[in-house]
């Protein structure tokens, strides 16, 4: 049994915006929003970001196109228990997915948590 980090990928639209900041912070409440309904306060939510093609400079991942917008966002979460890493990657689509209905998820990274790391998270019972 093994403790890991699970960073997911989720793109998130949003309407009826006209910044990118805009649809950041309406994205952010949209999902924290969702996760606090299921009671999973304890999802680590950023922006994601991406890099500029020609520059290399980093970014963040919100775009505007009329007056839609979308935003990328990385949502962390502690898999306590898990069996392997393919395990801790299904369980935290299947928890997060539970509040993102219709959002795909990808993951992003899973790493093995560290002893600084432990805390808040999902631990499953055997």
């Amino acid at each position: 049994m093994g403790d890991y980090v699970v960073v997911l990928e989720a793109p998130i639209i949003v309407r009826d915006v006209e910044t990118s900041e805009d649809a950041i912070n309406v994205a952010v409440s949209k999902v924290a929003k969702a996760l606090n309904k299921e009671k999973l306060d304890f999802v680590r939510v950023e922006i994601g970001y991406s890099q500029c093609p020609v520059c290399g400079a980093h970014f963040e991942s919100a775009f505007v196109i009329g007056s839609v917008g979308l935003v990328g966002m990385y949502l962390t979460i502690k898999v306590y228990n898990a069996q392997t890493i393919e395990h801790a990657e299904r369980i935290a689509k299947a928890v997060i997915g539970k509040a993102l209905k219709k959002v795909p998820l990808k993951v992003y990274e899973i790493r093995e948590l560290t002893e600084e790391e432990e805390g808040d998270g999902l631990e499953l019972e055997e």
